[in-house]
This record gives structure tokens, sequence and C-alpha cells, in this order.
């Protein structure tokens, strides 16, 4: 028998480290090669960990939310035969373990944290060179204040969540406190107290849930922060009417529906857009702040903020201004699809040089929208709500929608930010504009 490690692997793109979002596999568990052990967080997009080894696994060596650099040891695993090529990868074999995994080894134990190096940074892995703060338990787990029994790895989870290990019911094999047991005890964290009153009856005092923010929220949470932080926002707000862009797609759909697909707004708005990043170039932009560079491009790499189960991500259309409204409504629902369904690739999620953000039918009236940085531009349509309006001295009930924008000041002037919107306004209410070559 051998026990081996597998180690954070090197993503590319420069990145040096990623955070772990969730394990595929737990502690017992058989892993066959090339099977999916991990997923973990880039800046750009979710990236499955697959395992070089076949085994059992002895011991997760990081937690969930946990920030990883890459070349970092992620599981140990107990391997029958040792893999062919992994011969310098392999970590010690049982007759030269430290003490506390060799005996973990002989009982064929199922948790098994790896030997750490000492505070000194020594990088020894004996297991008497250990600070000796927590007396060790069966199977090399240690225990704390309360005599509770986990893992190194459960304990510092443990930690970052707020938990106190002697609140938690342990079910290990030897009594410890497993990553399972925390998350039981999180999700059971949601807590309904009452008091009984003589005439009002049961009344909730108190509610509370505690919410980790890891994973595609966590980055969402920095990305908005680093934006607002960064960026002198402006937004400026033109309301549009849309009655003739609208009949001109209930007439589209009406003829090429069936065929070609129902268009929705938002692939007219993307025409209008190129159309209008034309005339106005130094909004189709990015702003290196660290650089003091502004890069304007030719080719329209458009973001499109799409809401998904785990929180807003931005897949990118690629050469929007090539694209005609079908193509271009093909595209919008396939990276849609993909980014809810979370296989988007990273480059699906990058390199784009403006982004639209919508709510469809909940956009209300006007927004402030965050800006997608380093873009320099964000534009976003509102719902389309009947209104009455004078037009050539008469009352009209008309389709109007708000467009709401956001600029980065450092780079957009007012004045360039009005014209850019008004060209956007005369495209959308006059739609045979939007067919000019």
């Amino acid at each position: 028998m051998t026990i081996q490690n597998i180690k954070m692997p090197d993503i590319g793109e420069g990145i040096a480290e990623v955070e772990l979002v969730a394990w595929r596999v737990a502690v017992g568990d058989a892993v066959a090669e090339d099977q999916i052990v991990a997923d973990v967080m880039t800046d750009k997009a979710t990236v499955e960990i697959p395992s070089h080894l076949a085994g059992t696994v002895l011991s997760l060596d990081a937690a969930v939310g946990q920030v990883v650099p890459v070349g970092t040891p992620i599981i140990h695993i107990e391997t029958a035969v040792e893999q062919a090529g992994q011969a310098q990868a392999a970590t010690k074999s049982e007759a030269s373990q430290p003490p506390v995994v060799a005996a973990a080894v002989a009982s064929s134990a199922a948790v098994v944290p790896p030997p750490r190096p000492t505070p000194s940074g020594s990088g020894s892995d004996n297991a008497a060179d250990l600070p000796p703060a927590l007396p060790a338990g069966p199977l090399g787990l240690a225990r704390g204040a309360g005599h509770a029994l986990a893992a190194p790895a459960v304990r510092q989870r443990a930690k970052e969540l707020g938990i106190n290990l002697a609140s938690v019911t342990a079910t290990g094999s030897a009594g410890q406190i497993t990553h399972a047991d925390l998350d039981r005890s999180l999700n059971s964290s949601t807590t309904d107290s009452y008091q009984r009153t003589s005439d009002k009856g049961l009344i909730p005092l108190e509610a509370t849930e505690t919410i980790p923010v890891i994973g595609l929220r966590r980055k969402i949470a920095q990305k908005m922060q680093d934006a607002k932080r960064r960026i002198p926002h402006f937004t400026y707000v033109e309301e549009v009417d849309v009655t003739e862009l609208e009949a001109l797609r209930a007439q589209l759909n009406a003829e090429h529906g069936k065929t070609r697909g129902r268009l929705t707004l938002l692939p007219l708005l993307v025409r209008a857009l190129v159309l209008a990043l034309r005339d106005h170039p130094e909004i189709n932009a990015r702003y290196d702040d660290d650089g003091a560079v502004i890069t304007r491009y030719a080719a329209v790499h458009l973001g499109l903020a799409t809401q998904t189960d785990g929180g807003l991500m931005v897949p990118v259309i690629r050469h929007a201004e090539a694209l005609d409204l079908w193509a271009c409504a093909a595209e919008i629902t396939r990276l849609a699809e993909s980014a809810r369904s979370g296989r988007a690739a990273r480059e699906e999620l990058s390199g784009s040089t403006i982004t639209v953000t919508s709510l469809g039918p909940l956009a209300g009236i006007a927004h402030t929208p965050v800006i997608n940085h380093p873009e320099v531009a964000i534009v976003g349509p509102n719902r389309i709500v009947e209104r009455p309006m004078v037009r050539n001295g008469r009352i009209e009930v008309r389709k109007m929608m708000n467009i709401s924008s956001s600029f980065d000041h450092r780079v957009v002037d007012g004045m360039n930010a009005a014209q850019f919107i008004q060209r956007l306004r005369v495209l959308l209410e006059c739609p045979a504009t939007l067919f000019t070559p």
C-alpha cells in the first residue's frame, strides 16, 4: 500500500491560487483515475479538478471556501499499487509514515489528516515536531477545548464558520466531528425562538441564519466592491419610445418565428448598440487604471449579465457586430443556458468590452447598474410600459422603456455619454435604421 497526495494543479493563465467551492468525494470513498474530486473557483469560472490516482480517500485537506495555492496537497489517497509515472509524486510509504498516519493505515482508518509543518517552517513532518497545544486523539485526530475530536481541516473550517465544536454532534467512526457534521450544524443554525403571551399566543422573537460567502458569491462580492471602489460611476437615464420597435419585432416573429426562432427585445438592442458604438468608440473600451492606459476596440464583445442559481455571471457574445438578429438571439440563448447550467467555459466569461444588464419584466422603471470592471460603460434596459404620451399635439398610448446606463467618469465625459445614449435612442425609435450597413 502507498499513500500519495493530489495537489492543486496549475490551471494556467498565471493563476496562483483558487477557492475550493465543493468536494465531489468524501473520506473513505474509492476514487478512479481521472474522476472529478473537487470544484474550484478562479476569478473567471468554476473548474473541475480530476484525480490522477486510483485508490481510497484518506483525508480531505482543505475546507470548502478555503483559498488554496497551486501546488498545495488537497487529498491524501491510499493506492493498492504505486501508479506508473507517479513515483516522484508519491509520499512516504506506510513504513516511513509519521506515527499518526502509520497507525491509521494499519487500521484501515477512514479519516487521516496529513502531517503539517511546524510553525517555524522547518518542513518537518514528524508527529513529535507538531505543536503540542492539542492532545492527540485516536487516529491522530486533535482534541481541542471541550474535548471535541476533529481533524485539523475540520477544526479550521469550524473556526472560519464560527461554529463551536463542543455544540456539534459527532458521527465519525472514531467519534470525531466530520465535515458532514459541520454542514448539518450549519443547516440547523436557523433558529426560531418564541415567547408565549396570554393574549398573543406564540410570537417570533429571533430568527437567524448564517450563510458563508464562498464560491461565486464571494467572487461577485469582491468584483462589485472593487468596481465601486475603483470606478467613479455616473448614471444617465433616458426614456425611449419602443412602440415601432415592438411592432417590428411582432411582425418578424409572425413571419420567421417558426423557422428562425422568436426574437426578444435583446437582439434588437444589441444591434442598436453595435451601430451606436461605431460613432462612439470611446464607449467600447477598457481602462487599465494601474497602467493609466485606455484601450478602444473595433470589435464589440458584449457581456451579457445573466442571473444563475449561484449568482450573477457575465458570458460574452463575441463579435456581436458580425451577427444578424437571429444569430445573435441564438448566441444569447446558448450562453445563458451554458452559464445557468454551470457549463460556461472560462473563455466564454472573459474579454467583454461593454456589458448589457437586464431583469426583463422585473427591471423596474430605472436603476443604477454597476460597471463590469475594467470596462467603462454598462447599459441596462428597463421594463416596457404603456403610457399616455403627447405626439403632435395629441395624447396617444405608447410603449415606453427607460434605458439606465452607467459610465466611468475618469474616461467618459458626461457629454459623450449623453450623445451615445441619444444615438441609441434614435436607432431604437426608428427601427428601420437598424438595418443600415
